[in-house]
C-alpha cells in the first residue's frame, strides 16, 4: 500500500512509521513532507498514494491549504493534538480524525476503515462496470471451461446450479453438467432473482426447473427438478413461505 506522510514533528512521524510497521509489514511510508508548500510541490509530481495520513498545524500554516492547490482523490487519515478541527477535516477527503498521540489500536482501526472502504466501493465499482455491459445488471452469457474446450452457455439454458463435494456443478436444461470455479453465493449475486432462488445452502435453481413440490412435515417442501437433481432437495420451513411468494409473484 503506497501512504504518504505529511507530519512535521520528527518524534511523531517515527512514532508513526514504527506503529505502521508493526501492524503491517506493508505500510511504509512512501514519503515524508513536513510543509505545505512541500506537500504541494510533491503532489504536483507525483502519482497520488493509495491513503495519507496528514497532520493539520504545519510549520507554515494549515494542510487544508493543500487542498486548494491539490485535487486529491485518496482518502486522508489526520493524525492532530488539536480537536476543534474534526468537522473541517471531514470536508477534505477524511475517513477518520486522531488524536495525538495515536495509539497502536486507534491506528490499526483506521487501517481497517480504510480496508472496508476500499472493498465496498471496488465491488460497487464491478457492479457498475457489470451494469453497463449488461443494463439488467444480471449475467446474460457463461463461458465454461470442459478439457481444453471452453463452450458458452446463455442464463436461460441453466437449469440449476448445486455444490457437491466441494465442487460447483451448473446443469442445463438438457441435463448436461460442468464444473464451475465459483461459490454458490457469488452466482446468485449473478442471476436475476425473480428467474433463481436458493432453495437451501446446496441448491440454486431456475423457476422453469421447478416440476413439482410436496409438504413434508412442519412446514417443510420436498422440490423436484426437472432435469433430475442427483439427490433430495428440502426447502426449510423458514424459507417456505419466501418460496412461494417466489413462484406465485
Amino acid at each position: 500500500m503506497k501512504i504518504l506522510l505529511i507530519e512535521d514533528e520528527t518524534p511523531a512521524a517515527e512514532r508513526l512509521i514504527e506503529a505502521l510497521a508493526e501492524i503491517r509489514s506493508d505500510l511504509q511510508p512512501i514519503a515524508l513532507l513536513a510543509t505545505v508548500k512541500e506537500s504541494i510541490q510533491w503532489l504536483k509530481t507525483h502519482e497520488q498514494p493509495d491513503l495519507i495520513f496528514m497532520d493539520i498545524e504545519l510549520t507554515d500554516g494549515q494542510s487544508f491549504q493543500i487542498f486548494d492547490e491539490i485535487r486529491l482523490d485518496c482518502p486522508v487519515i489526520f493524525c492532530t493534538a488539536y480537536d476543534e478541527y474534526w468537522q473541517k477535516a471531514f470536508e477534505y477527503n477524511s475517513i477518520d480524525y486522531l488524536l495525538k498521540p495515536v495509539s497502536k489500536e486507534k491506528l490499526a482501526a483506521s487501517i481497517q476503515k480504510y480496508e472496508q472502504l476500499k472493498l465496498h466501493f471496488s465491488h460497487s465499482l464491478e457492479q457498475l462496470q457489470r451494469y453497463h455491459k449488461n443494463p439488467e445488471g444480471y449475467k446474460k452469457r457463461w463461458l465454461i471451461k470442459r478439457g481444453a474446450d471452453y463452450i458458452t452457455l446463455k442464463t436461460e439454458e441453466i437449469a440449476f446450479f448445486y455444490a457437491a463435494h466441494k465442487m460447483i456443478c451448473l446443469v442445463d436444461t438438457g441435463g448436461q453438467r460442468y464444473l464451475l470455479d465459483k461459490s454458490l453465493s457469488d452466482i446468485e449475486k449473478e442471476l436475476n432473482p425473480a428467474q433463481f432462488f436458493r432453495l437451501n445452502r446446496q441448491y440454486l435453481a431456475h423457476i422453469n426447473a421447478i416440476k413439482k413440490l410436496k409438504t413434508v412435515g412442519k412446514g417443510k417442501l420436498q422440490v423436484e427438478l426437472f432435469p433430475q437433481a442427483p439427490e433430495e432437495i428440502i426447502i426449510s420451513a423458514d424459507q417456505t413461505a419466501a418460496f412461494k411468494d417466489w413462484l406465485d409473484a
